[in-house]
Formats: structure tokens, C-alpha cells, sequence
């Protein structure tokens, strides 16, 4: 591929840098409808089996990039930078999955120091899954989570490393509280340097039009592409447990698949349709491409393609039946006014709540908090939106195996679980007896056990 003198002008990069051609920043910025095809490298998939598709992958015109996954599910893997590199040579772009479990911040930033050394742009920043517990693994950790690692890329970029940030959201979050803090920590994302986001996997139209409607309403013009996901069988049964985390299919939709397997192609023509039907559905309403995932054969990733461009005339009337939601599910646009805060205003609102529980803010630890419960207290029609203990970690950026770590190594002390790290950490350091207790309208701190 011959060397080109472009200009880079990232939404969110204040650098102009020379590079080659990025086929994803290209089809983005010029509002082309692409695809993305997820490679998983996993353990059991041999390298050269994966370097053979993504060759054949690299000949179908639509796809621009490869999404080369880090530990999908918390299971062992192949180094994806290795896999993107090799997979760049062969004529697919890729898009590398950077998780931040067990990683530090050098670690981190030597990974993407040899992205940038290799010519690989495009990152997909998320936090990673919890890894699956094996002898031979220790504790996981994590000091950073999603935003942090974009904030610390956006950085790099900053300084002259080219990279174009991908980040995750999931609309298909089912409670007020949940779908509020997906919307509220994409917000972030893209505030920290996120050129484009991609939607975690989901078969609720509804979902997917709600998080376009949020973007449009919140006047937020970044990109977004939608996970198409071809189900099978064997994926549909671990998903409708919760496998892995942030995977959801519903029963009904798990015995709908079951009953295609029954054919004599154990359903695969089904399940192609299904997923034509949904890029038709994602085009529809305006996202920017789709993320096609649980399919790598490239002659059926072609006829998907071909197919959702047959359907796209009928995507309203397919949207209507592609609804696997749980009963009684929430929708932001959907609830009764006097049950929750207006979309508009929501965002605000609990970014109000990170800022008063920012760790970096000055002031006592008990002041803080009666801050905070005398915020919701003086504001009723938030409170039953707000989950104040996913709002503490948000805005302490911390996860909860941190908690449980700090519990377990540090002994005669109770942490409560909607306590943050940090503050949490604080008043042991400097008091290694005190206590931390939780009450009904706040955090106290006491003395001596």
C-alpha cells in the first residue's frame, strides 16, 4: 500500500499528522454505510487459520476492518496485536480490542506505543471482561477503566500517534438506572476522545432506535455502528444465561432459534436472514455502519450484505418484529414523565452527581456525601433514577473487584460496597483503624473499632 501525505483530522485531535490511509476514519468521515467483521482470537483458533480469513475477509469490498478481539469473554487468547499486524498485511485493517485487565498504565501505553510502531490506528478502548478464574492466573486488577485508557490514547494522539479511538455502549439495558449510566459514560467517552462507538450485541430494534434518538436529541454527532450478531444455537444457549457478561438473549428468541436448528442446514439460512434483516434495520435508521460478529465465512458475510440491501426498502416494517426485549423492560422515550427525569435533562443530572463525588475535588470525605444525599433529597423526580452506588464508581473510575481486593487485604476494616476505591483507600492510609460504615443517608466515618 503506497505511503500518502493525508492530513488527520480526528473529532477530537487537536494534531495534524502524516500517515497512510485509514480505510475506517476514511469511510466514517464520509458518512459511507461500512462493515466491521469481529475476528475472535481465541486459544483454539490456529493463527494461520485466522491470517486465511482474514485474507478472504479483505476482498469484499464493504468490510474496512477487522475487529481483532483481547480475551473475549475473560478467556485465554492470542496477542491481538500480533494478530492485527499480520492481519494488516494481509490486506485487512484492523481494529485491535485494548482491554485494561490486569494492565497498568505503562503496560498500557507500551502496547499502543507498539500499535503505533506497527502502523495499527484503529483501537476499540474498553474496560475488558472479568477473566475466567484458572491456576495459573492471579488476581485481576484493574487501574484503569474505559475512560481513563480513552483519555490517556487521546493523549497519545495528541503527541503525534495517529490513532482513531473506538468505544463501547450497550442501549440494551433494561432498568432506568442501568440505561441512564450506559448513556451518561458514553457521554464521557466521547468527551475523553472518541472518534466513533460501537453497540455491545442486542435483538431489540426498539434499543437501537433509542440510542440514535438519545444521540440525535443530545445533539452528539458521533458515529455509531451496530452490532449485528449471526446467533446460533450454541451462542443463543450461553447467552440467555448472561454468557458472557453484557450478552443477553431473551426466551423467546432462544426457542426460536432452537426450532430453526431443526432444519436440515441446523439453521444457518436463518440465521443469515436474521442478521440481513438487522443491518437492514441499523441502516435504517442512520447508523453509520455495521458490526458483524459470530459469522467470518467471507461468501456468506457477502451475502449478508447483499441481502440487507434487497431488504432495505422493508427495514420499518422488520423493525416492528425484531423486538426481543424482557417484559416490562424500561425505554428511555417510553416511561411516564412523572417516573423518571426527562431524557434532556438526565445527563446533566448525573453528571452533577460525578462531579460531586469526583475524588479529585477537594473537601472532607463526610461533606462530599451530605452534598450528594442533600442534592437527591431537594430534587424527588430524580431519585428514583439515579443508583447512587454505580454513580460512586463511575465517578471514582474504579471497578468493583477493587472493593473486594481492599477488603480481603486489609483486615479489621469494613468497606462498604457503595463506597468508591479511592475514598475509601484515603482515610485507611492515613488511619489504618478507622472504620468506614454505611448508612441509610450517606457514608459515615467513624473512629476506633
Amino acid at each position: 500500500m503506497p505511503v500518502e501525505e493525508t492530513s488527520l483530522a480526528p473529532s477530537n485531535s487537536a494534531v495534524a499528522t502524516l500517515t497512510q490511509p485509514n480505510p475506517v476514519r476514511e469511510a466514517l468521515t464520509s458518512g459511507e454505510f461500512c462493515y466491521f467483521v469481529e475476528l475472535v482470537a481465541s486459544a483454539t483458533m490456529r493463527e494461520a487459520r485466522l491470517l486465511e480469513i482474514a485474507s478472504h475477509l479483505a476482498r469484499v469490498p464493504a468490510v474496512v476492518a477487522g475487529g481483532i478481539t483481547s480475551f473475549a469473554g475473560g478467556a485465554l487468547g492470542q496477542n491481538p496485536v500480533r494478530i492485527s499486524a499480520a492481519a494488516r498485511a494481509r490486506g485487512l485493517s484492523p481494529n485491535l480490542h485494548l482491554t485494561c485487565v490486569s494492565r497498568d498504565r505503562l503496560d498500557l501505553r507500551t502496547t499502543l506505543e507498539d500499535m503505533n510502531a506497527l502502523g495499527i490506528e484503529n483501537v476499540f478502548a474498553i474496560t475488558g471482561d472479568y477473566p475466567k478464574a484458572t491456576a495459573a492466573t492471579s488476581t485481576p486488577y484493574f487501574h484503569l477503566d474505559s475512560v481513563q485508557l480513552v483519555e490517556m490514547i487521546n493523549e497519545l494522539r495528541q503527541n503525534g500517534m495517529p490513532f482513531y479511538i473506538s468505544v463501547a455502549v450497550s442501549p440494551f439495558k433494561y432498568t432506568e438506572a442501568d440505561c441512564a449510566y450506559q448513556y451518561l459514560k458514553l457521554e464521557k467517552k466521547i468527551a475523553a476522545g472518541a472518534d466513533y462507538a460501537i453497540t455491545q450485541l442486542g435483538f431489540d430494534a426498539k434499543k437501537f432506535r433509542e440510542l440514535k434518538r438519545y444521540m440525535d436529541e443530545r445533539g452528539l454527532r458521533t458515529p455509531i455502528l451496530g452490532n449485528v450478531y449471526v446467533l446460533n444455537q450454541r451462542a443463543a444457549e450461553k447467552m440467555s444465561k448472561g454468557e458472557p457478561p453484557g450478552c443477553w438473549v431473551s426466551p423467546e428468541l432462544l426457542e426460536r432459534v432452537r426450532e430453526e436448528a431443526k432444519a436440515e442446514d441446523k439453521g444457518v439460512a436463518a440465521r443469515l436472514e436474521r442478521a440481513a434483516q438487522m443491518v437492514a434495520i441499523v441502516k435504517g435508521l442512520g447508523y453509520a455502519g455495521a458490526y458483524l460478529g459470530g459469522e467470518h465465512m467471507a461468501k456468506r458475510i457477502h451475502w449478508i450484505i447483499e441481502r440487507s440491501e434487497e431488504l432495505a426498502p422493508r427495514w420499518e416494517e422488520l423493525a416492528e418484529e425484531i423486538t426481543y426485549a424482557p417484559k416490562d423492560g424500561f425505554y428511555f422515550f417510553d416511561a411516564p414523565k412523572t417516573h423518571h427525569t426527562p431524557p434532556a435533562l438526565m445527563p446533566k443530572v448525573l453528571d452533577t452527581m460525578g462531579q460531586i463525588f469526583n475524588v479529585k475535588k477537594p473537601g472532607p470525605l463526610r461533606t462530599l456525601v451530605t452534598e450528594a444525599m442533600n442534592f437527591v433529597d431537594h430534587h424527588p423526580s430524580i431519585s428514583s433514577a439515579l443508583d447512587t452506588r454505580r454513580i460512586r464508581h463511575e465517578a471514582a473510575h474504579v471497578r468493583l473487584p477493587g472493593l473486594r481486593q481492599l477488603r480481603h487485604r486489609i483486615h479489621r476494616i469494613r468497606v462498604p460496597a457503595n463506597l468508591p476505591q479511592e475514598p475509601a483507600q484515603r482515610p485507611l492510609r492515613r488511619h489504618s483503624q478507622w472504620t468506614l460504615r454505611s448508612g441509610r443517608q450517606g457514608v459515615r466515618v467513624g473512629h476506633r473499632l
